[in-house]
């Protein structure tokens, strides 16, 4: 049996703050998800499970009509909300593009480069999901993301302790442990530089920095974790399912 904290699968992180990402009531919960000696889960970061980001029939649905139909929130899910998707849907197809989230996620309070919201779209539109296809989300997917990188923000302001904006590298490594990631250090400093121009000494990352590297980190250990089947911290795989597993990562 590996030693799960030394991957960073152990206990279950510290809840981040009740940060709402653009308003101060707290978001609609999510379902319950099982728990596992990898500490993942909503609980674990943020990044959705297999049953997460939810299908209609999860919970029910508050709806409002669009041009193109109803379009159908979470119930509870914060007005605040719904204005930021509708502002963005300029042609009421109740689904928004990737510049739609751009514009809805950055005029909330952070500006996004389009490769970041590229991947939250991967990584939030499931193939199940409802949305019309996995370049565009829908109202359900919208506020799943929405939550989870208020939590996210939650946990970039808690360890921005010298609010310059942006987190170095003891930061990141700390604000990734509350995420529930062990990330080792030679692993850290290729995170960090990959984001100043190839040097990790002098290097900060910002939000929208720290989000995708962030994302990036948890998608691929979900991925292994699906090949690790025993928990041990290593696994077998393929030439071919390698390259399944990270080319989708390397966005564009």
């Amino acid at each position: 049996m590996a030693d799960y904290n030394r991957y960073g699968y152990g206990s279950t992180p510290s809840a981040p703050p009740a940060s709402s990402y653009g308003y101060t009531t707290t978001p609609s919960a999510p379902p319950a998800s099982s728990s596992s000696s990898y500490g993942y889960g909503h609980g674990g970061g943020g990044y959705p499970s297999s049953t997460y980001p939810p299908s209609s029939q999860a919970y029910p649905m508050g709806m409002g009509m669009g041009m193109g139909g109803f379009l159908v929130f979470p119930a509870g899910t914060h007005p605040d909300v719904e204005r930021a998707f509708r502002a963005v849907d300029r042609d009421g197809s109740g689904s928004i593009d990737e510049r739609e989230l751009q514009d809805a996620l950055s005029s909330a309070y952070h500006r996004f480069s389009i490769r970041t919201v590229r991947l939250l779209l991967f990584l939030f539109n499931k193939p199940a999901s409802h949305s019309p296809s996995r370049s565009r989300m829908g109202p359900a997917e919208f506020v799943s993301l929405w939550n989870c990188l208020g939590q996210w923000r939650g946990i970039f302001d808690r360890y921005d302790r010298d609010r310059s904006g942006k987190i170095e590298k003891d930061e990141l490594r700390e604000a990734l442990r509350s995420l529930g990631y062990a990330v080792p250090p030679s692993v850290l400093e290729l995170l960090i530089a990959n984001y100043n121009n190839g040097v990790s000494s002098r290097g900060a990352l910002d939000f929208d920095n720290f989000v995708e590297c962030g994302m990036i980190v948890k998608g691929l250990t979900e991925k292994f974790k699906e090949k690790d089947t025993r928990y041990s911290g290593s696994a077998t795989l393929s030439y071919d399912g390698f390259l399944s597993m990270v080319i989708p990562f390397i966005v564009p």
